[in-house]
């Protein structure tokens, strides 16, 4: 069931609980994350980065392959798949490649430009079926070589973004990308809050919700956050499990070379922490 993320949004939005963005990077992430979510009977949300989709050959591939592995699969929970920080050029590119969602991560343009590129781009997500994500206020760490520092957005702004008709926000809250510093100050739910009451139903995105403590992300959830996005912490759990196996040896005995069974137990590790997020976001059992 791919689908736009509008409907399991609003849905979330209003039972107080948020759906997970997990994005994908080859065959093994899209199939333990669409696993993981039927037989947590949850909707999800499968994210693309650009970097990510010209890695797997381009947009098209990966529409062809996570539509093709939904339906071989049996899946019958409600899955999203979103372009993740998207240009404007690339935005159109999934539109065109059969994505069901996008998002269009403005930040790093003026307010005003953000609002003329915003609101063409959502009269094309709508006309073609998409959802639509939009983004105020960058996002700190690096994310495809743009790089954020963290900063608040205003929430006036946020309100003008939400106003053009998106169908999420995606607003800077302190949030980062990757790994969380020592140093990091925390997420600003004053600013959180501020926002929530200039957008009201408007389901909003936390992004980099790898490394940020549960609590916070419980309390971010009851101000307004629908949609949480992990990626980091998939990929920490691959690479731990993967090293794990070759530090047994275990890709020395027998056939344990074989790629298939070389990147189970880092599968099997994306699977668990999917679940784990999903218990934590509220969305078992709401597909």
């Amino acid at each position: 069931m791919i689908v736009s993320a509008t409907e399991m949004l609003k849905k979330a939005k209003a039972g107080h609980y948020a759906v997970g963005q997990f994005n994908i990077n080859n065959l093994e992430w899209t199939k333990a994350i669409l696993l993981t979510s039927e037989e947590q009977k949850s909707p999800v949300i499968l994210g693309v980065s650009e970097g990510a989709g010209k890695y797997m050959t381009g947009f098209k591939t990966v529409a062809a392959m996570v539509r093709a592995m939904d339906e071989t699969l049996g899946i019958t929970v409600p899955v999203a798949l979103h372009l993740d920080h998207g240009t404007y050029e690339g935005v159109k590119a999934c539109v065109e490649a059969g994505f069901s969602s996008v998002m269009f991560d403005g930040s790093s343009y003026d307010i005003d430009e953000n609002v003329a590129k915003t609101t063409e781009l959502v009269k094309l997500a709508h006309d073609n079926g998409l959802s639509i994500e939009a983004e105020v206020g960058a996002i700190g760490g690096e994310e495809d070589g743009v790089v954020g520092a963290g900063e608040c957005a205003d929430p006036a702004e946020c309100k003008r973004i939400a106003d053009l008709g998106v169908d999420m926000l995606a607003a800077g809250i302190g949030n980062i990308h990757g790994i969380y510093p020592e140093n990091w100050a925390g997420l600003s739910f004053e600013t959180l809050d501020a926002i929530q009451q200039q957008t009201g139903e408007m389901p909003l995105v936390l992004h980099g919700g790898s490394g940020i403590p549960d609590e916070m992300v419980k309390k971010a959830i009851t101000l307004g956050v629908s949609k949480v996005n992990v990626n980091t912490e998939c990929q920490l759990v691959f690479a731990q499990a993967t090293r794990e196996y070759i530090e047994a040896g275990k890709d020395k005995q027998g056939k344990g070379y074989d790629p298939r069974k070389l990147l189970l137990p880092g599968f099997e590790a994306i699977k668990e922490e999917v679940k784990v997020k999903m218990e934590l976001f509220g969305s078992v059992g709401k597909a």
